[in-house]
């Protein structure tokens, strides 16, 4: 039985998020298949939301604990990872820095003055743009953003990308899986299978780490957006690791239990393909559902795709798990500004 109860959580969402049939699309799919998303980009008041908030819900104890008066993250220019950690520092009076690298090979002519970044400067953070390309794992400009404020007299608290690698980066989304099965209860249903992008690693770890509670981590399939798929899989097997061994799971996560489809990253990280402009189009058609080209915008492009291919038996409730970053999508004007 998990023990995610002797850990502190400090609530930055409203609750519960919810879980709604997507009829339409399932429909305009063939009607074999019975699609529902569930939430995630409608978690908070805070800054439009979105999963790393799951995450750093768990962290937080850790911050105040330690008195820090700075956060220190980084992430791409469109990251929503730094978004969330500039309106978490904004909720609890706390100074931000945050290191937005260029991670994505877009040239928009507004890519770095919407969206997510516009939201991080407009709670306050001190975005700092570098120049360095894409790489999930422990960054030198990180390092050099925390010495920074030690330098400046300041107690930082530094949280890596995406919270992934953090040791209680993990746990928001093995509750995510304690959630889903309170819901089933009350829906009368149980979900045959879970879609999830994953790129640093910790939202897919820990939904594994919580479905395998029930032996269905293997029915959690992640879907690579990070075209670096030998580490993020590293990564993802590394987070497992740590936050089972935190929550108590009681016995080792096999190999074969974390799925992860690396077909839908190209051409590159944050990059749309054809295929992924056409799934976001199709979802906001379908659903008024909005997706962005970086994260939801490729998982959703695979689940379209799985379903048409027959990866899903007929008859199956496959669940979507709707992350957040829709902000992102106006870094990619040019891209949409005709729909």
């Amino acid at each position: 039985m998990i023990r995610l109860d002797k850990f502190e959580r400090y609530p930055l969402t409203f609750g519960p998020t919810p879980i709604e049939p997507m009829r339409r699309m399932s429909a305009a799919l063939g009607g074999k298949v019975n699609l529902f998303a569930k939430r995630d980009d409608c978690n908070s008041g805070l800054a439009f939301g979105g999963n790393k908030l799951r995450k750093l819900e768990y962290i937080v104890p850790d911050i105040l604990a330690k008195k820090a008066d700075t956060l220190v993250s980084i992430g791409g220019v469109q990251s929503n990872h730094t978004r969330m950690v500039a309106a978490t520092a904004a909720k609890l009076g706390l100074k931000c820095v945050v290191v937005q690298e260029s991670w994505v090979p877009h040239e928009d002519a507004v890519y770095d003055r919407v969206g997510n970044i516009l939201l991080t400067r407009l709670m306050g953070a001190d975005s700092r743009i570098v120049p360095d390309g894409f790489d999930i794992g422990i960054r030198r400009s990180w390092e050099d953003a925390i010495q920074s404020v030690k330098d400046a007299g300041g107690v930082p608290y530094g949280i890596p990308a995406g919270a992934s690698v953090h040791p209680y980066g993990g746990l928001g989304y093995v509750g995510f899986a304690e959630e889903v099965r309170k819901q089933e209860a009350e829906m009368g249903i149980r979900f045959d299978y879970i879609i999830v992008c994953v790129v640093t690693g910790s939202t897919q770890a820990g939904m594994i780490v919580g479905f395998a509670d029930d032996n269905r981590a293997d029915r959690v399939i992640g879907i690579d957006a990070s075209g670096t798929p030998d580490q993020t899989r590293e990564q993802v097997r590394a987070i497992v690791d740590n936050t089972a061994g935190l929550v108590e799971l009681g016995r080792p996560v096999r190999d074969d239990e974390i799925v992860i489809l690396n077909d839908y990253a190209y051409p590159a990280y944050g990059i749309p393909s054809a295929e992924t402009n056409e799934a976001i189009r199709f979802a906001a058609r379908t659903e008024a559902m909005i997706t962005d080209p970086v994260y939801e915008g490729k998982s959703m492009q695979a689940m379209i795709d799985l379903v048409k291919k027959g990866y899903f038996p007929a008859g199956s409730n496959v669940l979507y798990a709707h992350l957040g970053g829709a902000p992102a999508i106006n870094g990619y004007s040019y891209t949409y500004r005709n729909g």
